[in-house]
């Protein structure tokens, strides 16, 4: 029977070669990592479920979010833009080929801001300052149809769908609650929030040529927003579409392309907009 003995454990045997913080650096990055990843794939596969969901029921959605933009009072001025732009609408809608059960409802704002949005239910906003910023009909149509071509694709619910995602899991990680959420929801006044992807654009942007093909036997003009999008990028305060609509030069080329592809010179001619959906700002009379 040998002798117990006691060895000399060797200095630092339970010492780390590496620095404390850089383990725990490591291990918080990799946990980041899983977290962002579960995220996105909660995100998409929730974008993905969205699109199932009865377009009745999104109407209804869209009904219960209080709209800053359905408060709006309106003037005679007003109402005759607003009942134009309707009848645009239901001119590019009905060359689109949307769902049956699919309806769009046109809303005018008198508001200066440079943009135009598609929401929730069909719901399609067209502000004054965008309609000051174009010389024709057809330009104006291209945005409207690009609007009603988000709807047709779902893209307003899938926004709102990923959205809604992200804020639930950040709330469930932070621990803050129903509270996050609340004032999500309770945000979603215009739902402005509802930024789409370059493919979503560029798919809004094909069959919205298509439309005015459609509809005026040629693509010219199309391009004439964007182009004046483009003009203005360079300010300190650019148009609000370049928030959600990117890569304006690629986007101008690929409706060029368009137009040249399926020209049709007997039928250029652009068809001019009414002189009352103008503001007053551009009347063409000089300001001083």
């Amino acid at each position: 029977m040998s002798a117990y003995e006691n060895p000399q454990i060797p200095e630092g045997i339970n010492v780390s070669p590496t620095h404390p913080l850089k383990d725990f650096t490591l291990l918080l990055g990799g946990v980041s990592a899983l977290i962002v990843v579960a995220v996105l794939a909660l995100s998409f596969a929730a974008g993905y479920l969205v699109r199932f969901v009865p377009f009745e029921q999104e109407q209804a959605l869209a009904s219960s979010i209080d709209a800053d933009w359905l408060k709006q009072s309106h003037s005679a001025d007003d109402k005759r833009r607003e009942q134009y732009l309707r009848a645009l609408g239901e001119q590019l809608a009905a060359a689109m080929d949307l769902p049956a059960e699919m309806r769009i409802a046109v809303h005018y704002s008198s508001d200066d801001t440079v943009n135009a949005m598609a929401t929730l239910g069909g719901n399609i906003v067209v502000f004054q300052g965008l309609i000051d910023t174009v010389d024709s009909e057809n330009a104006l149509a291209m945005v409207l149809a690009h609007e009603i071509a988000h709807v047709g694709h779902r893209h307003p619910i899938v926004a709102m769908g990923r959205g809604f995602t992200v804020m639930l899991a950040l709330s469930a990680l932070s621990g803050v609650g129903d509270g996050m959420i609340q004032q999500w929801v309770g945000s979603m006044g215009m739902l402005p929030m509802l930024a789409f992807s370059r493919e979503q654009e560029e798919a809004a942007d094909a069959d919205a040529l298509q439309a005015l093909l459609r509809v005026y036997g040629h693509a010219g003009g199309a391009a004439t927003f964007f182009e004046h999008v483009a003009e203005q990028s360079a300010l300190p305060e650019p148009p609000a579409l370049l928030n959600t609509h990117p890569d304006t030069d690629a986007r101008i080329a690929r409706i060029r392309d368009f137009e040249q592809a399926h020209i049709r010179p007997d039928e250029l001619a652009l068809k001019p907009l009414p002189d009352f959906v103008k503001s007053d700002k551009t009347d063409g009379t000089d300001p001083d």
